[in-house]
């Protein structure tokens, strides 16, 4: 085949491919998947943040109840009279020395006075371990030198155990728990009607005694 022919023939097949492609490339074209030109944030709504609680917190009660013992019981009764009072006090033979103390001196100071005049005795007692000027504790304050006379060489006597004495460690619990207003509930001393008249503002004259302050 002469050139000529050649480069005709040839010039044919390029225009034929040229038209192929430019007639299938809008098909083409079509079928691919449209790209966005920017990517679209997607933002996901969370649910907000529950605080955690712990089991012991769920547990609880909101308000917890107060625990009352017995003995708080025993101190928060109203009595009608002093007698009542001393009537329902319980009388342990293992009462701890203090209160054996204070008794001592109702007993020994006071035993056959008024149910008042026993407690005011036991008051006065009361009242200096308070002030810290005569001993920190009952037994202090009586065997402080000088300051009871039934007491010697600094020791109480033995108390017989007999109505007078329980009466009087009866009298004793009552004022530990200040169960009952004594008329003498700031005295500091006291003595007999027949010594006469001691330093001091008079609190009370209750049955043979006199109590000062």
């Amino acid at each position: 085949m002469p050139f000529s022919s050649r480069l005709a023939t040839f010039a044919t097949l390029t225009f034929s491919v040229l038209a192929l492609v430019a007639q299938s490339a809008p098909g083409l074209a079509a079928e691919l998947p449209a790209v966005p030109a920017a990517s679209t944030a997607i933002q996901l709504a969370l649910p907000a943040q529950v605080p955690s609680i712990a089991p012991a917190e769920l547990a609880a009660p909101a308000v917890q109840e107060a625990i009352v013992t017995p003995a708080q019981v025993e101190e928060q009764i109203a009595y009608p009279t002093l007698a009542a009072a001393v009537a329902d006090q319980s009388i342990r033979s293992d009462a701890d020395e203090d209160l054996r103390c204070l008794a001592g001196a109702i007993y020994f100071e006071a035993r056959g006075e008024p149910l008042s005049g026993q407690l005011a005795v036991a008051e006065v007692i009361l009242n200096r371990t308070r002030s810290r000027r005569f001993g920190g504790s009952a037994c202090d304050v009586v065997t402080q030198k000088g300051q009871f006379s039934f007491v010697r060489g600094g020791r109480m006597p033995e108390a017989p155990t007999n109505d007078d004495w329980r009466t009087a460690m009866a009298v004793a619990k009552v004022a530990l728990k200040d169960a009952w207003e004594s008329d003498a509930a700031n005295a500091l001393y006291f003595n007999h009607r027949r010594a006469g008249h001691a330093n001091g503002v008079r609190v009370a004259s209750i049955g043979n005694h006199v109590f000062y302050r």
